[in-house]
């Protein structure tokens, strides 16, 4: 498997950030690591072993950043203001230097990208796909939370408002976003075993709001042997893959 392995430092982030680049062809798909993790825990984790008769085949193209949770909402030593703030950095530089860099290892395709995560990576994907959907074009988010009580409790600002896609996504009305949602796909799952109680609660409560929206979706509730762990999640990626029938790559 074609693997390569990128750093450069961040202008967006005031320091070096680094990355991993799986596969030669394919639709991009951008992984958020779990919380706190890094760009080689995705690999570390068996999940790109899991997946590389998607990755071979040519159906997709896996970048996975660093996360920067530690700086942002898992910071807590932080004001939740300044956290805000600093993730907002980070949607700076996934939107202004992730993207044009996925964008020309790809041979500048004008094509949407995927993007996924488990866990605190699900909040990620699902929240950089709902804040930019003229940038990505399907999430799959497994086991996710989609508000940040967890993190700084009950505090609220504009910038926590905007990375909240329980709060946000109620008010939205904005044709340009639904339009593209409606055209998107939209796959968040959950399961029922240990220490799912909040994601399930997160994962319902948005499934609702697509639903008043009219904006089509698949929330896959899996069973109450279905744990918050990765035995499990290497079980939902290649299945939500399967149903996207991803062309294989035809050189």
């Amino acid at each position: 498997m074609q693997m390569e392995y990128h750093k450069w430092f961040s202008p967006c982030l005031g320091h070096d950030m680094e990355l991993k680049v799986y596969g030669y062809y394919g639709k991009p798909v951008l992984v958020f690591p779990s919380q706190q993790g890094r760009f080689h825990d995705f690999e570390d984790w068996g999940m790109i072993n899991t997946l590389s008769g998607f990755i071979e085949s040519g159906q997709i193209k896996i970048f996975v950043v660093d996360s920067l949770d530690g700086e942002s909402w898992a910071n807590w030593g932080a004001h939740p203001a300044d956290r805000a703030r600093r993730h907002q950095d980070y949607d700076r530089y996934i939107v202004e230097e992730i993207v044009p860099f996925i964008r020309q290892h790809s041979g500048d395709t004008t094509e949407k990208f995927m993007t996924t995560g488990v866990s605190m990576g699900a909040y990620h994907a699902a929240n950089f796909f709902f804040r930019h959907p003229d940038v990505f074009d399907t999430v799959i988010a497994l086991s996710g939370l989609y508000r940040l009580n967890h993190f700084i409790g009950d505090y609220m600002d504009e910038n926590v408002y905007f990375n909240t896609p329980l709060a946000y996504l109620p008010n939205l009305n904005d044709p340009w976003y639904l339009d593209q949602y409606r055209q998107s796909h939209i796959i968040v799952a959950a399961g029922q075993g240990a220490w799912e109680d909040e994601m399930l609660a997160d994962t319902r409560t948005l499934e609702h709001i697509l639903a008043q929206k009219n904006i089509p979706h698949w929330i896959d509730i899996w069973g109450g042997d279905v744990n918050h762990d990765w035995p499990w999640w290497h079980k939902m990626l290649p299945y939500f893959l399967d149903t996207l029938e991803l062309p294989a790559y035809e050189g």
